[in-house]
């Protein structure tokens, strides 16, 4: 298929160079019920809403958020909506915009605070993805027809019930979070990021037309 995305170059050269036989076929089965979500919704023409949830809605989940948002765009699947959120509500923490900044989003603060709203926009004729850390029931996601993505054990275990999700796929990441404060800080939170870039684009790589 050729791609016509408006997607930033610098994001594109970031696509085009992640490698979908990274993936173990372990870790291709984990990811199948999601891809079956998708291709389920987009076959029939219903929209389809991804909520991406994590304990504090701080890193793996907006991750996972803004790189589904983008491959969908990559792979012109349309009627894609990415959120995410938490079991609680923290903060985007800084080093996920500076990860997403050096793969070529473009970030905007549009409120400062203990809980930061940003835009993160990439492509030029779409919707930035607004990222701010929020419950996963929170007013600004959808509360029915969506599926909710575990992306971390304890979110998994500690939810037995998401409201309104039609069906739940728990696909964990280690936490980047282990890094913090450490010489190895940027490239343990790049390493998670382009993992999760690489499984996003293989899930929508899946998708027939």
């Amino acid at each position: 298929m050729t791609q016509t995305s408006s997607l930033f170059s610098t994001i594109k050269k970031v696509v085009t160079s992640l490698d979908a036989n990274a993936i173990t076929e372990e870790r291709k089965q984990t990811l199948q019920p999601l891809i079956d979500f998708i291709q389920e919704k987009s076959s029939t023409n219903n929209t389809i809403r991804l909520n991406f949830i994590c304990t504090h809605n701080s890193r793996r989940s907006h991750l996972s958020q803004v790189w589904a948002q983008v491959m969908a765009n990559y792979f012109e699947i349309k009627n894609v909506f990415s959120y995410s959120g938490g079991t609680e509500a923290t903060a985007l923490f800084p080093m996920v915009a500076e990860t997403l900044k050096k793969s070529g989003f473009q970030i905007f603060t549009l409120s400062k605070g203990e809980n930061p709203v940003y835009s993160i926009k990439y492509a030029a004729n779409e919707a930035p993805v607004i990222g701010f850390s929020k419950k996963y029931d929170d007013d600004f996601n959808p509360n029915s027809q969506f599926a909710a993505i575990m992306t971390c054990s304890q979110a998994d275990g500690g939810c037995p019930f998401i409201a309104g999700a039609e069906k739940r796929i728990p696909i964990t990441f280690e936490d980047p979070k282990a890094f913090d404060n450490t010489p190895q800080q940027a490239e343990k939170y790049l390493e998670r990021s382009n993992q999760i870039a690489t499984e996003m684009m293989y899930v929508f790589s899946k998708i027939k037309a």
